[in-house]
């Protein structure tokens, strides 16, 4: 496989590219009138300019354009298609995440362009073949399935990034942690033979976590420019080729005794390294399915709403999530290197998942709520009297 070292290398210059890139995106923004405009659903209190989505796309092209021209990478762009289809998929999302930003668009058409950039990745082969699941072995994707499958991850985890970009810092934070652990999962397949040396998940993993990195100095509370959905369209396709490439292409030949536990399923990788967004996605797709309402209509139960109303001001909340992503990062990374804890791992997940549930179930603040309301509230003369007692008191 190639040397780490040049994987070191594009991940510093995603982040150098898409940093370089973000000041001239915001005044330029701001010179077009290109800004988010605070009102009752959102938590900032001032205008933002939009253009972080742009700096990322620079920073994105910049990093696969540099890993091109680095020999030890060579094996990876030759004789492939899917460098090219990565960047024009890329292309795809990111001008329909603009389009949404300057203009709005409806639903049907934003899911239309989620498909037309997942049939790009499709055509130029970015896709799964094959996933294990533990106990039952190898599913082998036939060819009238795989499209379906590859529009259906892609408009999953671009939504789900999409949904959680709603506090300075969450988005960008969640995906460099979650992406930053992909390409260590990836690398190491690679180191141990499991993954061949020209497979594109673990370059996309690194970049994205690259330009995330780049870009998050200037959108931690509080945010001086904002992705958009141009941004976060753009890490949630990244996400969903990278995922799919090294979770879907573990070669049937693998033995299965003796081998790490998430070995079997490495397609359930991104339930755990994107477990805060999938959860949130979930939640809302419930709520809103619950509730009878269109399923793109924004509300203030996500996760991040939910931590503010609890207590955490906004930096403590994507503090708070970013852990979160960190610990279940680390249930994937950890058996990789220290493979006695494999029975634990289950267990250790499932606890996880009970944790987030309990924590973050929508009717858990409702119930609090009308507890607290069961007493009546003080009428005025009982708090008059109150008053004088406290006055008359020595």
């Amino acid at each position: 496989m190639p040397p780490l070292i040049w994987y070191a290398v594009v991940l510093a210059v995603a982040a150098g590219a898409t940093a370089a890139c973000t000041w001239p995106a915001r005044w330029l923004a701001i010179r077009v009138g290109h800004v988010d405009v605070p009102d009752d659903r959102k938590i900032h209190t001032q205008t933002v300019p939009y253009g972080g989505g742009a700096a990322m796309f620079m920073g994105f092209l910049v990093a696969m354009l540099v890993a091109g021209l680095l020999s030890p990478l060579h094996v990876i762009f030759t004789n492939s298609s899917e460098p090219l289809g990565i960047v024009l998929a890329g292309a795809a999302i990111f001008f329909v995440g603009l389009i949404d930003d300057a203009r709005g668009m409806s639903a049907p058409a934003k899911m239309a362009g989620q498909v037309l950039a997942a049939s790009i990745l499709y055509f130029l082969g970015v896709t799964m073949f094959w996933f294990k699941i533990p106990l039952a072995g190898f599913v082998i994707l036939g060819p009238s399935v795989v499209p379906l499958i590859t529009a259906l991850w892609v408009i999953a985890l671009t939504n789900a990034v999409n949904f959680v970009d709603g506090l300075d810092g969450l988005a960008a934070g969640l995906v460099a942690i979650g992406a930053g652990a992909l390409a260590v999962y990836g690398l190491r397949l690679m180191q141990q033979g499991i993954l061949t040396p020209d497979n594109m998940g673990p370059l996309v993993a690194v970049i994205a976590c690259g330009i995330c990195l780049g870009f998050l100095p200037f959108n931690f509370h509080p945010a001086k420019i904002f992705m958009g959905d141009s941004g976060a369209l753009l890490l949630g396709l990244l996400m969903a080729a990278s995922t799919m490439v090294i979770g879907g292409r573990v070669p049937l030949s693998t033995p299965l005794s003796g081998v790490t536990y998430f070995f079997f399923a490495p397609l359930f990788i991104p339930f755990f390294i994107l477990g805060v967004p999938i959860v949130d996605m979930a939640f809302a797709f419930a709520r809103r399915t619950v509730r009878r309402t269109p399923f793109h209509t924004a509300d203030r139960e996500h996760i991040h709403h939910r931590l503010l109303r609890l207590g955490h001001g906004p930096r403590r909340s994507v503090v708070i999530l970013w852990a979160w992503t960190a610990l279940l990062s680390g249930f994937v990374l950890f058996p990789l290197f220290v493979q006695r804890v494999n029975a634990v791992i289950p267990f250790g997940a499932a606890a996880l998942g009970v944790g987030l549930y309990t924590l973050f179930h929508p009717g858990l603040r409702q119930r609090g709520n009308q507890a607290e309301g069961a007493l009546p509230p003080p009428t005025e003369q009982a708090v008059e009297q109150v008053k004088v007692r406290t006055r008359t008191s020595p």
